[in-house]
């Protein structure tokens, strides 16, 4: 990179802390550190020209598991993780409403709903015979029941006639999000810069760029989640998801957030078109990468669902095809690692990026800083 003295100096020089990744968890790891310590110089460095990975990609969804879901984590969890997972997502979502209003982040509660294809009616039987025992271990949580058997609404065909709906569970509109993220960063005093393709990084506070540019900052956070490992030894592996949007929908009367398959295909209602995502489970091997692209096999299977299941009986065209990068890992509990006193990551959010990135940010900003 070939610099003059006031771009070093303006932009790169005599940081306070330089974040990796612009993303939910980047952006308000800045925030929360802004907040405290209001003088300090704060860089972000992102690699694409918006944040790459799930944050500007995600299917919005403002929830934290549906029932059959948090039966299957019961296998690898015990019950008290899954209660602080559940709390963890549901006082991360209410942190970011409260945060940037819930006017900026577009959220709407319609209430999210399990549906069941006729072929996964055994897993709607085992979901009928522990919903009490999910709920009584929410119970604490929510003061109600989570979840509720009812009769599954709007006309979906191919699927079984109950449903499980979460009266708790609502939508954002991730672009407003994000943008309002930005904007409340910004406003802060963080710097962020575009197109910074970072190579490696140094528990020292050593950022290495592209040509072998180096800056330095007293405090580096990793949040790139489904790409950290490019930079550091960590707990997690990419995992793409496929998503695709329809046009306009006239007379559309779909409100809400659906899971399907233990929440492998989800959709909702946007702006009088449906979004539909997930069939990772399809092709378990060739989503697990890093690199962008649309995997046609799921997308032509959405495609198929969509039409045959969601609006059987409504014209339809896809507007829009897209993909984006979660991190995962075996256990679905967020990561915080301290390298050294210069170096730190939290990563591995577990497609729960929108529940629990801005928390994962404030505990991040807690752990640089503890007398926050």
């Amino acid at each position: 990179m070939d610099l003059s003295y006031w771009e070093k100096k303006e932009w790169f020089k005599n940081r306070d802390v330089i974040i990796i990744g612009s993303g939910i968890v980047g952006l308000s790891t800045a925030i929360h550190i802004l907040q405290s310590q209001p003088n300090s110089k704060v860089l972000i460095l992102e690699k694409g020209v918006l944040p790459q990975g799930g944050s500007t990609k995600n299917a919005g969804f403002a929830c934290f598991g549906s029932l059959s879901e948090l039966i299957h984590d019961l296998k690898t969890h015990s019950s008290k993780e899954i209660i602080d997972l559940v709390r963890l997502r549901w006082e991360g979502l209410n942190s970011m409403r409260k945060l940037l209003g819930d006017d900026q982040i577009g959220y709407e509660d319609h209430g999210g709903y399990e549906i069941f294809l006729e072929k996964d009616l055994s897993l709607f039987h085992q979901c009928r015979e522990h919903l009490n025992f999910i709920n009584k271990l929410l119970f604490p949580i929510f003061d109600n029941p989570t979840f509720l058997e009812k009769p599954t609404p709007f006309g979906f065909q191919k699927v079984h006639h109950y449903c499980f709906f979460n009266p708790f569970e609502g939508q954002i509109d991730t672009g407003k999000m994000m943008n309002a993220l930005i904007k409340k960063t910004v406003s802060l005093g963080a710097k962020i810069l575009t197109g910074m393709n970072v190579k490696s990084t140094s528990t020292d506070g050593r950022v290495k760029l592209e040509n072998n540019f180096e800056i330095f900052g007293k405090k580096v956070v990793v949040a790139t989640n489904g790409f950290a490992n490019q930079l550091l030894n960590v707990p997690v592996e990419p995992a793409r998801a496929q998503v695709l949007v329809t046009k306009k929908i006239k007379g559309l009367s779909i409100k809400g957030t659906f899971h399907m398959d233990q929440g492998y295909y989800y959709f909702r209602n946007i702006n009088d078109r449906i979004l539909f995502g997930g069939g990772r489970q399809l092709d378990f091997d060739g989503e697990k990468t890093s690199k962008f692209g649309l995997n046609l096999y799921i997308q032509k299977r959405l495609s198929k669902l969509l039409k045959s299941v969601i609006l059987p009986q409504t014209p339809f065209e896809i507007d829009d095809r897209w993909n984006g990068i979660m991190g995962i890992g075996e256990m679905k509990s967020p990561v915080i690692k301290v390298f050294s006193d210069q170096l730190y990551c939290g990563i591995r959010l577990g497609g729960m990026g929108v529940a629990i990135g801005n928390l994962l940010g404030k505990k991040l900003a807690k752990t640089i800083y503890p007398q926050f």
